[in-house]
């Protein structure tokens, strides 16, 4: 909940959509909402991805085993992996070291096990300042060196290989290597998203996305989360959109904590506008929260409006 609220804070970011761009082409959609089927409703929308945020060793060690999240999160399970587990977390450190493989194996194989189309998104936000995990805390273990090393490890052992084959391409990247063999998860089966936010929080020297960049061979897409909570800018993201031009664009998250449905005409203009937009993922949270759908009749006709058409 703690990490969750950090979202909350964050203001919305993106980039001024150009009226001279392509129309956008068919983009796949997502929600995070406890009532999936009543925001379809709502909106008209057909969620083929649904998301959920598990803490580390969550699936394995405690909680609803993994296949739980991969049967009830759609067509296309998108889940946030994160650091929390018993009243603690484990470190940037300690995964780049091989210290929480098991959980990512148990997780690898349960995807391949799913046989769905999977997005993870792996250590979302590292530089917003409420996660544990982001370097402006100071801890060394969580360094941008570190998380760097930690987002390497998640993406070379979640594609799986032999324990040979992994052990040596982990090696050349100074790390120690596993000991069992991991099924294979091969894009697109499963896309790796990596998801600064576009402005660090703070916004200080080294906790800019590019400090956090694990290398382009490390992720399949990358994105922002865009929020409204009474204000926005959508011009504070061109560094980011415009950084890895070869990659897909994800917005992993992106809501509305009042009815604003300007906000949501903007939003549906940048990614009509800008072609390498290729998943969007509405933060409904729960029913009567602050940002469900159905507290705002305006959000909700201009989503139908809007943001529907671009799915078809």
């Amino acid at each position: 909940m703690r990490v969750r609220l950090a979202l909350f804070l964050i203001a919305a970011t993106c980039l001024v959509p150009s009226s001279a761009a392509a129309p956008q082409a068919r983009v796949m959609v997502g929600v995070y909402a406890n009532n999936v089927p009543r925001f379809d409703r709502l909106t008209g929308q057909h969620s083929a991805s649904a998301l959920a945020f598990i803490g580390w060793d969550q699936g394995r060690t405690y909680g609803k085993p993994y296949g739980y999240f991969l049967e009830t999160l759609g067509e296309r399970p998108h889940i946030a992996l994160k650091t929390d587990r018993g009243g603690g977390a484990i470190s940037m450190r300690s995964i780049a070291l091989g210290q929480g493989d098991a959980h990512l194996i148990g997780l690898a194989n349960a995807i391949s096990d799913s046989g769905k189309p999977v997005l993870l998104r792996p250590l979302g936000e590292m530089n917003n300042t409420l996660n544990p995990y982001c370097a402006c805390h100071g801890n060394p273990a969580n360094s941008t060196k570190w998380f760097r090393k930690a987002f390497q490890r998640v993406y070379v052992v979640m594609r799986g290989g032999t324990a040979d084959a992994l052990t040596a391409r982990l090696r050349a990247l100074g790390m120690p290597g596993v000991a069992q063999d991991v099924p294979p998860n091969p894009y697109p089966s499963l896309t790796v998203i990596w998801n600064p936010l576009a402005i660090g929080e703070p916004p200080v020297a080294g906790n800019g996305f590019r400090d956090y960049f694990p290398g382009s061979k490390f992720f399949d897409a990358y994105g922002n989360d865009y929020y409204d909570f009474g204000s926005y800018s959508f011009v504070r993201t061109t560094d980011l959109y415009k950084a890895y031009p070869s990659k897909p664009f994800m917005v992993p998250e992106w809501g509305v904590a009042l009815d604003d449905p300007a906000f949501v005409r903007a939003f549906a203009g940048f990614v009509r506008s800008h072609r390498r937009v290729k998943f969007i993922g509405f933060y409904n949270g729960r029913t009567g929260g602050r940002l469900d759908i159905g507290k705002h009749p305006g959000v909700r006709a201009a989503y139908r409006r809007s943001i529907v058409p671009l799915t078809r």
